[in-house]
């Protein structure tokens, strides 16, 4: 289990995205390039001259290191996250630990954004308004090992 995916597992944030599933806090791509980065230096077959002309073998690989080097984000309710985030604020306001408590969900706007990548994401806020928090984590992981291959690495290892 990934340093990343241990700080964000068990959270899930105002919006109701479990940031466990997240690539930015989860530690995915993180560790996805080291892997990556790590194959292609053991390999023994000098892959920079198997390359294209064109492509810049070295600085492909100072683009992988820059990707190892971004930070993992400890997930919003830990100060990570977008700064300006309204759902954040607006929960943060109302001092409530999720939107699902909301009365007003359904016609909130602060979701307007998120909505267009997650268009049912009110929907599945709503199904862990009365839920425990931990059991909505284990069900997610379990979801993810076939919905999201990414988190495959990470769920895989996860001790639960």
């Amino acid at each position: 289990m990934t340093e990343g995916f241990k700080n964000v597992k068990s959270q899930i944030g105002f919006c109701g995205i479990w940031c466990g599933s997240c690539l930015g806090g989860n530690g995915a791509v993180l560790e996805l390039t080291r892997k990556y980065e790590q194959t292609i230096k053991r390999s023994q077959h000098a892959l920079e001259r198997w390359a294209p002309k064109e492509f810049d073998f070295n600085e492909f690989m100072k683009s992988l290191a820059c990707i190892e080097a971004m930070p993992l984000c400890p997930g919003c309710k830990k100060g990570g996250g977008e700064p300006a985030c309204k759902v954040r604020i607006c929960a943060s306001k109302r001092n409530i630990d999720n939107c699902s408590q909301c009365d007003n969900l359904m016609e909130c706007r602060n979701f307007e954004e998120l909505e267009k990548g997650y268009p049912k994401i009110k929907e599945e806020l709503t199904k862990i308004k009365n839920a425990d928090q931990n059991e909505a984590v284990e069900k997610w992981m379990i979801s993810l090992k076939t919905r999201w291959p990414h988190c495959i690495l990470l769920c895989e290892t996860a001790k639960h």
